[in-house]
C-alpha cells in the first residue's frame, strides 16, 4: 500500500554528423536571434534527446531555441540549432539506450492534450495489427498494480538513469516487481481502463517525477 500512495503521489553511437558553423546554408528550424551555436544535421531515427545527449545540452532548451512544438516534425537533414557550442565542439560519445516504441500502432492521444477533463501527461496509442507492449528501454520493474488510479492495471520501469517508463491500461502482465529486463522484452498486452473501453496504451516517459513529451524520445 505504501508503494501505491507514493506512486500515486508521484503522479498528482558517437558523432552521427559534423557540427556546422551559424550561417551554413541548408534546410533550418527559424531558431531565436541571435542565439550563438553551430547547427547539426538530423540524422535518420534521431530524436531531440539523441541530439541533446550528443552535444550535452538541454533538451528543453533545445526545443525552445529551434521553436519545436512537436518533435514529430524533424525531418532528415533538417538543421537543428546547438545553443553555446562552438565550430570545433567534440562531440561525446553517447553510449545511452534509445527509447523503444512499447507497442506499433496509431497515436491517438498526445502529451499535453485533453483528456476527461485532465491534460495528458502521456500519450495514447491504439495498437497495429499485435497488441504486444514491450519494455521501451531495459530497466528493472519496480511497480505493478491491477487497477492503478483510472489506469487499469500499470506497470512502471526504473532505467536507473532517472528515467521512469509508465504502462498503463495493460492485461496479461508477465513481469513482476524485481525483474529486471531488456529493451524490446514483452511485459503486457493492450487492455482497457475506466469509462472507455477501447483497448489502448498509456504510456509515459518521466525525468524524475517529471513527465516529459515522449515524441522527444521516440524515433518516427
Amino acid at each position: 500500500m505504501t508503494a501505491v500512495v507514493g506512486v500515486a503521489a508521484l503522479f498528482s553511437s558517437g558523432c552521427v554528423t559534423v557540427p556546422q558553423p551559424v550561417g551554413s546554408s541548408a534546410s533550418v528550424v527559424p531558431a531565436a536571434a541571435a542565439v550563438p551555436g553551430v547547427y547539426h544535421v538530423i540524422a535518420r531515427g534521431q530524436t531531440l534527446w539523441r541530439v541533446s545527449r550528443i552535444y550535452g545540452v538541454d533538451i528543453d532548451e533545445l526545443a525552445r531555441v529551434n521553436r519545436i512544438s512537436d518533435a514529430r516534425s524533424l525531418e532528415v537533414g533538417q538543421k537543428l540549432l546547438i545553443p553555446g557550442k562552438s565550430a570545433d565542439s567534440i562531440c561525446r560519445i553517447v553510449t545511452d539506450e534509445e527509447f523503444a516504441w512499447p507497442v506499433q500502432g496509431t497515436v491517438i492521444g498526445r502529451f499535453g492534450q485533453p483528456y476527461e477533463a485532465i491534460r495528458l501527461k502521456g500519450i495514447h496509442i491504439a495498437p497495429g495489427r499485435s497488441d504486444q507492449v514491450v519494455a521501451s528501454r531495459s530497466g528493472k520493474v519496480v511497480f505493478a498494480h491491477p487497477d492503478f488510479l483510472d489506469l487499469g492495471t500499470t506497470l512502471i520501469l526504473d532505467h536507473g538513469d532517472g528515467f521512469l517508463t509508465v504502462y498503463g491500461r495493460t492485461t496479461d502482465v508477465l513481469v513482476k516487481p524485481g525483474d529486471v529486463i531488456a529493451r524490446g522484452t514483452p511485459i503486457a498486452s493492450v487492455g482497457h481502463a475506466g469509462r472507455n473501453a477501447r483497448s489502448f496504451l498509456y504510456f509515459e516517459i518521466r525525468k524524475g517525477h517529471i513527465p516529459r513529451d515522449p515524441f522527444f524520445y521516440l524515433s518516427r
